[in-house]
């Protein structure tokens, strides 16, 4: 079902079912899996695979060239999983050639009106991003991580499974599996009790989780005098056996043992100085 207003690339490949209203643009390089669905107005362009079952609302542009300085033009990649909404003004943008040249989205996502994921970001499944929220370059998002509208998440952030993210949060550093963080600057508030039980935890799994909570992040934990680290290993041994609590404690040492101003991808950034020259014209004669 291709609209007559539609521009489909002759090397474009459509699955069976795809249906593509007016004004779409589909470029060269995209794969569109079965059953896809372009409303109007939507543009795809780049090296784009998308799987099954995905729709995109008007405006939508996935697979332009990434906005970062240490992008050299060379086709980087897109790849999109199965059964996402992609609705009204999202943006995705392609990967850079020294990060890997991909940006990936798994499966079963809602993104909400104005979000944009920028170059080399991976985001897993069954997530919601709010409206406006604003996912900036290398950024790694888990699986079930619901984030509010209006969110800034900084570059090379990785935001834990099942981590919730309150509405108007500045994000810049990691944000743990199974807890809730709020305000700017964000802290945790709490750890996602109601995500656990709508995603078929046992009682005693929440539990544990709440236990981990206190252990860590309460205002008893924080005003003991005892380290993160300290508290971490007292955790180890009251929730030993329990794999939601030993994610959680593996992901805040990675972040305490390797990350930079607690970012653990920080360590991964690739651009150099000569990125940036290029840009701001190191070296050219100045006009006084």
């Amino acid at each position: 079902m291709i609209h007559p207003t539609a521009f489909i690339d002759s090397a474009a490949r459509l699955g069976g079912g795809v249906t593509v209203g007016p004004h779409c643009y589909v470029g060269p390089g995209v794969v569109l899996g079965d059953h896809c669905v372009l409303r109007n107005s939507v543009t795809i362009v780049g090296q784009t695979t998308c799987g099954k079952d995905n729709e995109f609302y008007p405006g939508v542009v996935i697979g332009e060239p990434p906005q970062d300085l240490k992008y050299r033009g060379e086709p980087t990649r897109t790849t999109i999983g199965d059964g996402n909404v992609f609705r009204e003004q999202v943006t995705v943008h392609a990967g850079t050639e020294v990060a890997g040249g991909v940006t990936e989205i798994g499966s079963h996502n809602r993104f909400l009106v104005g979000v944009h994921i920028a170059h080399d970001a991976r985001v897993g499944s069954d997530c919601i991003f709010s409206n406006y929220v604003q996912l900036a370059g290398h950024v790694h998002v888990e699986d079930r991580v619901t984030i509010g509208g209006i969110v800034g998440i900084h570059h090379f952030t990785t935001l834990g499974m099942l981590s919730y993210i309150g509405g108007l949060t500045r994000i810049v550093a990691d944000v743990p599996p199974f807890m809730i963080v709020e305000g700017n600057p964000s802290r945790v508030r709490g750890f996602n009790e109601t995500g656990m039980r709508r995603w078929g935890y046992k009682p005693d799994e929440i539990k544990a989780m709440r236990e981990a909570y206190r252990t860590l992040f309460s205002q008893k934990a924080e005003t003991s005098g005892f380290s993160m680290n300290e508290r971490l290993s007292k955790l180890d041994t009251r929730c030993e056996g329990n794999g939601e609590v030993h994610y959680l404690c593996e992901s805040i040492r990675r972040s305490l043992r390797d990350g930079v101003y607690g970012r653990q991808l920080e360590r991964l950034r690739r651009d150099t100085d000569a990125d940036r020259r290029r840009f701001y014209g190191q070296g050219a004669p100045r006009e006084d």
